[in-house]
């Protein structure tokens, strides 16, 4: 569309052979030229998709959930566990569903077990790391960080330079908030890909699965102690191998006044998978987001600014103390190798089916004459 007038071109198929037999097709060009202004063209095609009476109902019960949402964030923070997680994703879901066909009900059903599946299989990743009896990463992870940086430990060079006890700077503020996107982004990527354009869902989805697959692998043959627990912070596991550490993730909540949010992380990281550090999904799922919508940004100067969310991320993973930097980069490099695969393997399938449409629709008079003939 240029300004106020539009050109509609639309391909059809049109017969080229009446003679006994399935009917042969070309693809002929159909052009049709308006001359209504933008709104009025809008108004028009508009009245051409029949009304969604439930459309305004949709809207008041999302509105009602986000303000509960909201509320519920100033008391008690983001919700970081597994099962409160699903549920939230399904309530939003199910009001999307609100007035639609059962068709569509079934469809959601399916892609929410497979959700399901997901997240579940995250969690049992700490019972079957225990039961396989995999012995505990901590000197092997520490010790590549030390090799890849000449000998400093990242995670305690930060800490030594930029870490106050007495004082909460605006980067500590900044690194909690990015910490705890990731229970909240991907999340919300996932939900709008699904009611937006499910074909980019299942595209999104397929890497998303790819990487939470080989995380949880990972998890499981190599049970690693972040930096936090290797330096002594944990408890039950008493181990030195660098020197005292804080765990600062929820300071800069405190700092901003939302004390509900950083008590429920105080109790709630006891149930987690303290030991799932090799590789790292936050900075996995970081870069996934951004990489995933490259396709769609044509400047380069977007993409760049974009790729500083997954490059701080990994900067606030190694300063809080909750992950070395090569599980930064193993988490990098799964997201590339789960790109490469099935980029590959999408074209294999586009291939196909665009095969099978050429086979179903020749595109001249000529091949048709030529099938004939045959």
């Amino acid at each position: 569309m240029t300004g106020d007038r539009c050109r509609i071109v639309a391909v059809v198929p049109r017969m080229v052979s009446t003679a006994p037999g399935p009917p042969i097709f070309e693809a002929a060009p159909v052009t049709a030229v308006c001359t209504l202004g933008g709104r009025e063209l809008h108004r028009r095609l508009r009245a051409l998709v029949p009304a969604d009476p439930w459309v305004r109902v949709r809207l008041v019960l999302l509105a009602a959930y986000g303000l509960a949402y909201t509320t519920w964030f100033l008391a008690f923070g983001v919700i970081i566990d597994r099962i409160s997680v699903l549920l939230s994703v399904m309530v939003v879901l199910v009001l999307l569903h609100v007035g639609q066909p059962l068709q569509r009900w079934g469809r959601l059903a399916l892609d929410a077990l497979l959700f399901v599946a997901m997240w579940l299989a995250y969690d049992e990743t700490r019972g079957l790391a225990d039961g396989l009896g995999r012995p505990l990463q901590v000197e092997s992870v520490r010790d590549i960080d030390r090799f890849l940086f000449t000998g400093v430990d990242p995670t305690v060079w930060l800490q030594r330079h930029f870490y106050s006890a007495d004082e909460v700077r605006w980067y500590d503020v900044a690194a909690s908030i990015l910490y705890f996107s990731h229970f909240v982004v991907p999340v919300a990527v996932i939900v709008w890909l699904w009611v937006s354009d499910r074909r980019e869902w299942v595209r999104f989805i397929r890497r998303f699965a790819t990487v939470l697959f080989v995380g949880c692998v990972g998890f499981v043959l190599f049970p690693t102690a972040p930096p936090w627990m290797a330096a002594g912070g944990d408890r039950r596991i008493r181990l030195d191998a660098l020197p005292p550490l804080a765990r600062p993730a929820a300071r800069g909540w405190r700092h901003l006044g939302l004390e509900g949010f950083t008590h429920a992380w105080e109790t709630g990281r006891d149930w987690v998978n303290r030991v799932a550090a090799m590789p790292s999904l936050h900075a996995a799922l970081a870069l996934l987001v951004v990489v995933f919508f490259f396709p769609w940004i044509h400047r380069r100067s977007v993409k760049v600014l974009l790729m500083g969310f997954p490059v701080a991320m990994g900067l606030a993973l190694v300063y809080l103390a909750e992950h070395y930097v090569i599980d930064v980069l193993a988490g990098w490099v799964i997201v590339g190798v789960s790109f490469v695969v099935w980029h590959h393997i999408e074209r294999r399938m586009r291939g196909r089916r665009i095969a099978v449409s050429r086979g179903g629709l020749p595109s001249s008079p000529q091949l048709a004459a030529g099938a004939q003939a045959r």
